[in-house]
């Protein structure tokens, strides 16, 4: 199904300069949500493998501390 929609003037002058010949509008909005996609998941596959480096760091200091922390007598 076809539908029409209303955009204000600057947002489709903003779509043309997106836009290449001959390219639709509904062409430069699917690629525009495509890429926004591409975004999201790279970021998300960024923020899991900071996680993993982050928690790789944290098992390293709690086993540098419970070294230290054997040697230690403390008193609680």
């Amino acid at each position: 199904m076809i539908t029409t929609i209303q955009i204000h003037e600057n947002i489709k002058q903003e779509l043309d300069k997106i836009k290449e010949e001959k390219q639709t509008y509904e062409e430069v909005i699917l690629s525009m949500l495509r890429t926004i996609e591409q975004q999201k998941r790279r970021q998300k596959e960024l923020l899991i493998e900071g996680c993993k480096v982050m928690a790789k760091e944290n098992i390293k200091i709690m086993k540098d501390f419970s070294s230290v922390d054997k040697e230690l007598d403390w008193e609680y």
